[in-house]
């Protein structure tokens, strides 16, 4: 028997509150200040078929491309209880720093679900600290690559023999390993309460009505019929420093989402290049924007969702292409490009926001590994206004939905100082609707460091709609003297790295001008 609606409300909740548990206990055990501070993680309850039963509000880039990893462990045949970890790309991944375990968990004696956690761990090896280099032409530069594997004592052993910091990655895989096992423990305390027959109908449920409430409200949108196209660019790829296009064409039918990412530039030589899953993910991430707030989140609304990309090309790459940046910032420009198609149907959708998530990524080395450190941090800025609204400054845009890291964290566990940290103050779009502000982070140097910066959006300005102005484009530098959008370099002691962030676009007409 379906359920009714108290039921979905109650049962949908029961769901939720699984993920959002696993998510706190991964928060409050991890080690390193990415996972622990800026929460850069997600966790996820799947059914037994691999299809998402529920999530916490974590990393929009990081849950829409779970189920491919799912999927990648089930080709596998898990055995109730197994534990896999997987990164690679290619096989259900999404960049290698994102290590994502999956417990197959035990029901009855069968599987029935998977709890699943991915996190961003600060080194996975690779050529330089952090994972994530900007020089990169192949994914063997990037890190260890890991297909789906079950997770012994012996695969642990190999994998921190391969890093720089072993005993961070320890005690954030503990975190991981602990966040699996309150996954799999509230799934089976939920099947004990209701029974484990009612419990599978209840997921089934959930999805089904969230694929309805899905159709029906991409159904309602104005620009329903025929085609709605849009292209942006990435700004180079840490090799080149040309443009690269992505091009959308968007179309709803029958209350499903299609979009087209035919006439994007073929795959580059640097990490821009995005994985399918991660191609997916993004436009996943425009249709969730698009839907009601009541609207449970789980793999109904991924039914809606049709994403075709040719093989090989920016957005749909091919091994051995190098990723690291494509998570994080080709990303944000698919979700861009969507956006843009669909106002150019007649949607409403806000101002462009920064459209970067400013990865900055540190690190020094040490004897034999003993003193070495790593440091990863994404950086807000500013995001577009809307009609009716100014847009929110210094916040993470789009794909991202991480924290900042403290500066009482990040300079007691490293060695730098923070010299400013402040809002970027006239850096917003105006309109009759503000854009947000972006942001100036100012680091000094206390000791010698690798650093590399992966960032977007420092020549092409967040656009505005509706008449309101772009946002600034960013910058970076290092004792005051210009430093590429995407490159690696050496800090001394003494230096000073500043990146300044991109500000929202704004919405609407200045009150006393036309359009």
């Amino acid at each position: 028997m379906s359920l009714d609606a108290v039921g979905l409300e109650v049962m949908g909740h029961a769901f939720a509150s699984i993920a959002e548990e696993m998510g706190l206990v991964l928060v409050h055990t991890a080690l390193s200040p990415n996972i622990r501070e800026r929460r850069d993680a997600s966790a996820a309850l799947f059914d037994a078929e691999g299809e998402m039963i529920a999530q916490a509000a974590h990393i929009p880039v990081h849950l829409g491309a779970l189920a491919d990893a799912v999927a990648a462990v089930r080709a596998e045949a898990p055995r109730p209880g197994d534990l896999f970890i997987l990164n690679d790309p290619y096989a259900g991944g999404s960049h290698l720093p994102d290590l994502t375990l999956i417990g197959a968990i035990e029901i009855d004696g069968s599987v029935g679900g998977y709890a699943v956690v991915r996190a961003h761990h600060s080194d996975v090896g690779g050529m330089t600290p952090g994972s994530m280099p900007a020089g990169a032409r192949d994914i063997h530069a990037e890190g260890l690559v890991i297909p789906p594997t079950r997770l012994t004592p012996d695969v642990e052993r190999l994998l921190l023999a391969n890093v720089r910091t072993p005993e961070m990655r320890r005690g954030d895989l503990a975190a991981q390993r602990g966040a699996v096992l309150r996954g799999a423990d509230g799934l089976r305390a939920l099947a004990g309460r209701y029974g484990w027959a009612a419990l599978r109908d209840a997921a089934r449920d959930l999805c089904d009505y969230a694929e309805r409430r899905t159709r029906a409200a991409l159904a309602r949108l104005p620009a329903r019929v025929g085609d709605m196209e849009a292209t942006d660019v990435l700004e180079g790829d840490g090799v080149r420093e040309g443009d690269i296009a992505i091009r959308a064409r968007v179309s709803i039918q029958d209350g499903v989402l299609h979009a087209d990412f035919t006439g994007t530039s073929p795959a580059v030589p640097g990490n821009v290049n995005c994985p399918i899953a991660v191609t997916r993910s993004a436009v996943l991430f425009v249709v969730r924007t698009l839907l009601p707030d009541d609207v449970p989140m789980n793999g109904g609304v991924q039914r809606a969702i049709r994403v075709q990309a040719p093989r090989g090309c920016l957005v749909h790459a091919q091994w051995p292409s190098a990723v690291a940046a494509g998570n994080v910032e080709t990303s944000q420009r698919i979700a861009d490009t969507v956006f843009a198609a669909l106002a150019a149907g007649g949607v409403a959708v806000p101002a462009q926001g920064q459209g970067t998530m400013n990865n900055v990524t540190l690190g020094g080395s040490g004897e034999r590994g003993v003193g070495s450190w790593t440091y990863y941090e994404t950086i807000g800025g500013g995001q577009g206004a809307s009609p009716g609204a100014h847009g929110p400054s210094g916040v993470h845009v789009g794909m991202s939905n991480t924290r900042n890291t403290p500066i009482e964290v990040l300079e007691m566990e490293h060695p730098l100082r923070m010299r400013t940290y402040a809002l970027r103050q006239g850096s917003s779009g105006t309109g009759q609707w503000r854009g947000g502000e972006g942001v100036v982070r100012e680091m000094e140097a206390l000791a010698p460091m690798d650093a590399t910066l992966l960032t977007e959006r420092r020549r092409h300005r967040p656009r505005g709609a509706g008449g309101g102005s772009a946002g600034a484009a960013g910058s970076n530098s290092v004792n005051g003297a210009r430093v590429p959008a995407k490159g690696s370099l050496q800090l001394h002691a003494g230096d000073i790295l500043r990146v300044e962030t991109p500000g929202g676009g704004g919405w609407g007409p200045m009150k006393g001008t036309a359009l």
